[in-house]
């Protein structure tokens, strides 16, 4: 049976709680509190396979660390980018990459498109983790 976008939303949210302090959205919040990660379905390729089986979804992470002026959110954006350690966004999403049985397998491919986004009158850091997810 192939997972729904909804049951693996919800595996890369729990593989992203794993990391201490930072919250996650399944869903375009209206206020957030940073640090924060943002899971968001981007496509499905049905036709990956012979027969269309085993199709292959793409995620957005967006992960927002803090205020842009301040220097804490660069250093802090570091350790989330970082290819390991105890904040490393690609390390917990893969930490499980069948998401507890729903996948087959899972890939963080790129951290890109480091940016502002506005809350109010704040800008804070932000940038997005392309995952591939094979179901």
């Amino acid at each position: 049976m192939t997972a729904t976008v909804d049951q693996i939303n919800d595996g890369l949210k729990a593989n992203l709680a794993t990391i201490t302090g930072l919250r996650t959205y399944d869903h375009v919040p209206d206020t957030f509190a940073t640090p924060c990660a943002v899971v968001m379905f981007n496509s499905v390729d049905y036709a990956n396979a012979f027969r269309q089986g085993n199709p292959r979804y793409s995620f957005l992470v967006t992960l927002i660390v803090g205020r842009a002026s301040e220097r804490a959110a660069q250093i802090a954006l570091g350790e989330y980018l970082s290819d390991t350690g105890n904040k490393s966004v690609r390390a917990a999403i893969e930490a499980d990459s069948q998401l507890n049985g729903k996948a087959q397998d899972l890939i963080v491919q790129r951290a890109s498109n480091m940016r502002m986004v506005q809350q109010g009158d704040a800008s804070y850091l932000a940038v997005d983790f392309d995952v591939l997810v094979h179901a």
